[in-house]
C-alpha cells in the first residue's frame, strides 16, 4: 500500500470536511444576525423648547373673548386671599422628556397645538372677567414690585403700602381649545414672590354651558409644579 498516497487522499478529506464546517457555521452565523431586531439609534438631545419654541413674546394684542368666559367659570368659588391678576399673560410649558404635555388621542394633540400657538405672543387681559367676589389688574411693572414686596415682606413702606392686602400674582395663560370648544387646556401660575409660587397646565370641560376643571389625566399630570 502507498502509505503516501494514504496520507494525501487523507488530508484532502479533512480539508474538505472543514470547509463544509466552515461554510454550514458561516450560514448559520449569517441567519442568526438575520434575525436579530435592528438596534435602536441613539436618541438625539432633547431641544430647548426656550430656544425652539419661545412663549410670551410681545405683540399679542387683546387676549381673547372666549377665554374670559372659562375663567370666569373657574374662579366662581371664592379664593382666601383677594385676587390679582396680571395685565399680560403669561405661560410656560415645563419640559419634562421634551414637553410636561403627554396626548395620546387627536384631540389631545389638536389641544395641546392650540394652547402653544395661543401662547407664542403675549395677550393683554382687560377687565372683563366676570367673578363674584372681585378681582384686580394690574401691569407687569406692578407685578414685580409686588413680589419685591412679598420677597422684603413689605419692608419699603413706600413702596409697598398700596400692595399689602395681596398675598399673590396670579399670570393667567390664553386656553388652547380643542375645535368644537368644549375641552380646552388652561394656565394658571401663582407666584407670591420672586422664588416663590406654583403652577401648571391643566385641562377644563364645558358640560351644560359650564366651564369645570376637568379630572388629571396622562395628558397633564407632569404639568404641576412649585417653588
Amino acid at each position: 500500500m502507498d502509505t503516501r498516497a494514504t496520507h494525501r487522499r487523507l488530508k484532502r478529506g479533512l480539508w474538505a470536511c472543514a470547509t463544509v464546517i466552515a461554510a454550514t457555521l458561516a450560514i448559520l452565523v449569517a441567519r442568526i444576525v438575520w434575525r436579530l431586531p435592528a438596534k435602536a439609534p441613539a436618541p438625539g438631545p432633547i431641544a430647548d423648547l426656550s430656544l425652539a419654541s419661545p412663549l410670551n413674546q410681545p405683540g399679542g394684542g387683546s387676549a381673547p373673548e372666549d377665554a374670559y368666559e372659562v375663567y370666569s367659570a373657574l374662579y366662581q368659588a371664592s379664593t382666601q386671599d383677594p385676587l390679582v391678576f396680571s395685565e399680560d399673560s403669561v405661560t410656560d410649558i415645563p419640559q419634562v422628556n421634551g414637553s410636561c404635555l403627554q396626548p395620546s388621542t387627536p384631540q389631545e394633540r389638536e389641544m395641546a397645538d392650540a394652547f402653544a400657538a395661543a401662547n407664542r405672543q403675549s395677550h393683554r387681559w382687560e377687565p372683563r372677567f366676570t367673578i363674584p367676589q372681585g378681582y384686580r389688574l394690574i401691569s407687569r411693572v406692578e407685578a414685580s414690585t409686588v413680589q419685591s414686596c412679598l420677597d422684603t415682606h413689605f419692608h419699603n413702606a413706600a413702596q409697598c403700602d398700596g400692595y399689602r392686602q395681596i398675598a399673590n400674582v396670579r399670570f393667567l395663560g390664553v386656553p388652547g381649545f380643542n375645535r368644537a370648544h368644549t375641552e380646552a387646556l388652561v394656565s394658571i401660575v401663582r407666584m407670591c414672590g420672586s422664588f416663590c409660587g406654583s403652577g401648571g397646565i391643566f385641562a377644563a370641560g364645558k358640560a351644560g354651558g359650564k366651564w369645570r376643571r376637568a379630572e388629571t389625566t396622562a395628558f397633564t399630570r407632569e404639568c404641576s409644579w412649585m417653588y
